[in-house]
């Protein structure tokens, strides 16, 4: 049985109200738990990788249950790009000012020279904003992907 253009669309429009209610619950505890492996990534295993793909993942499941348009209206194209690049910005910042103050490319004990804050402590943030900054890159790579892959290039429809 083949189904026509016009019959795809009505089952795509069709709402399910069990269906987004239950997402709406599920989202900001999947986000809080994608925020805590990335927080939590440089004492326990987890990090920013672990934790965007997390934070991805919620959003993705927000454009299945409500479709492509609903998603890039509550996070648009534009927003994606200014995350993605300030996540990217954040790690490489962090890593060109360690190598800036004499260290090497990674090496966050020398940002104590920056703000009198012993070493050890500072390998702890320096590692912290490095998760923060993967996290943010890695979340908006995969709704990135994901807007692709179900628009086939176009971003203007979904599956």
């Amino acid at each position: 049985m083949k189904i026509t253009s016009h019959e795809a669309r009505e089952r795509i429009s069709h709402r399910d109200t069990i269906l987004e209610t239950t997402v709406r619950l599920m989202i900001p505890f999947i986000q809080l738990y994608g925020l805590y492996v990335i927080v939590h990534g440089h004492y326990s295993p987890g990090g920013g990788f672990q934790g965007g793909v997390v934070l991805g993942a919620s959003l993705i499941m927000f454009a299945l249950a409500f479709g492509l348009t609903a998603s890039k209206n509550y996070m648009t194209e534009s927003l994606n790009i200014i995350i993605a690049n300030a996540g990217a910005l954040i790690f490489t910042g962090i890593a060109a000012l360690c190598a800036l103050l004499g260290g090497m490319f990674l090496d966050y004990s020398v940002l104590a020279n920056i703000l009198p804050i012993d070493p050890i402590s500072w390998r702890s943030h320096g590692i912290f904003l490095v998760e923060v900054g993967v996290g943010m890159g890695v979340m908006t790579i995969m709704i990135s992907i994901y807007w692709d892959m179900a628009s086939a290039g176009r971003l203007d429809e979904g599956l």
